[in-house]
């Protein structure tokens, strides 16, 4: 049954009335939001200020934006110095430049020097669509997870990153906060609490025999595959894990404590992401099998993001399946 005290959105049970919005616009809001809260907080961009929705933080306060042009590395450097200085940046740009350009700048000027800069890499993973394999971001978890000091949150929907948005904005560490490009349905609610670090039990089921442990908009999909799967007899529970670096660590022994079984679904390389992330805590506290959703070792191409995920296997079908073939593995 679905947790009804995370306060989720009315229209969850029937999914199909969900309102369909890209997270990138709830970070939009909550930019705007947090800058009227404090006037400390300014914000930059690579020349692609409408996109990720930071435009409108430019329409509000334009004399607390800054344009830096097509320079990814001087972006994240020129906010690393504005934190030392005591402002908080909050830098933007899509998730394929900014960290997969200008990884090294943001090792070494912001996350070494512990500095409050927060990098928001919008357009992720497969959705991204007919931009094709070089703007599709498969491997930004991995490249950000690893590195000491920065926190990694991946939001479920518009809602969840809006609050996000305002949760970074108060917390004085370096974080990557990864956006889409395309909408995918709201299934928190303005009231759902969020907490960096501590992941959400959406649904739950006494009888439970696998748990899935999503992120993103692969949340939803989860949720969609758990109501089927009650169909023919299967029961899960459903976590949300929006943040994946600090990993809520306790959640998921306890998961694997009740159900025995995991099953992971990001949209993104399941080396390195949330699937590995699961998999360090599940091999040294409480071994248990695994399957896992995502992109395998290869790279995107063009297409719909409905193509796309069809074809990589980010769906509701391949959820089903790989419940299915872990519980033979219990």
């Amino acid at each position: 049954m679905f947790n009804s005290n995370l306060h989720l959105h009315v229209n969850l049970i029937n999914h199909k009335k969900l309102e369909v919005t890209p997270t990138r616009d709830g970070f939009g809001r909550g930019l705007v939001e947090a800058g009227k809260r404090d006037n400390t907080i300014v914000a930059l961009t690579a020349d692609l200020a409408e996109s990720t929705r930071v435009e409108w933080f430019k329409n509000e306060f334009p004399d607390r934006f800054i344009e830096v042009g097509v320079a990814e590395q001087n972006l994240v450097t020129v906010a690393s110095g504005m934190a030392s200085l005591g402002k908080i940046p909050f830098v933007t740009s899509y998730a394929t430049f900014s960290p997969g350009r200008n990884w090294e700048q943001i090792r070494t000027t912001t996350a070494i020097n512990n500095q409050p800069v927060k990098i928001i890499g919008c357009h992720a993973g497969l959705t991204v669509g007919p931009d094709g394999a070089t703007h599709q971001a498969l491997e930004d978890i991995a490249i950000m997870r690893v590195l000491p000091n920065m926190t990694v949150i991946v939001p479920c929907d518009s809602n969840q990153a809006y609050l996000a948005t305002l949760a970074l904005a108060s917390y004085n560490h370096p974080a990557y906060l990864r956006l889409g490009r395309s909408g995918v349905p709201t299934i928190t609610s303005p009231e759902t609490e969020f907490t960096i670090g501590k992941s959400q039990m959406i649904y739950e089921h006494p009888h439970a025999q696998v748990t899935i442990i999503a992120c993103g908009g692969m949340v939803h999909t989860a949720l969609v595959s758990a109501l089927e799967l009650e169909t023919m007899g299967i029961y899960v529970d459903v976590i949300n894990m929006h943040t994946i670096k600090p990993i809520d660590s306790q959640a998921i022994i306890n998961a694997v404590k009740k159900t025995g079984a995991i099953v992971t679904a990001e949209e993104h390389q399941i080396i390195g992401g949330l699937g590995s992330s699961v998999s360090e805590v599940v091999s040294s506290k409480y071994p248990a099998p695994i399957e896992f959703i995502g992109v395998r070792d290869t790279f995107g191409q063009s297409g719909t993001p409905e193509q796309l995920m069809n074809h990589y296997g980010l769906t509701q079908q391949s959820i089903i399946d790989a419940v299915e073939r872990v519980i033979t593995r219990k």
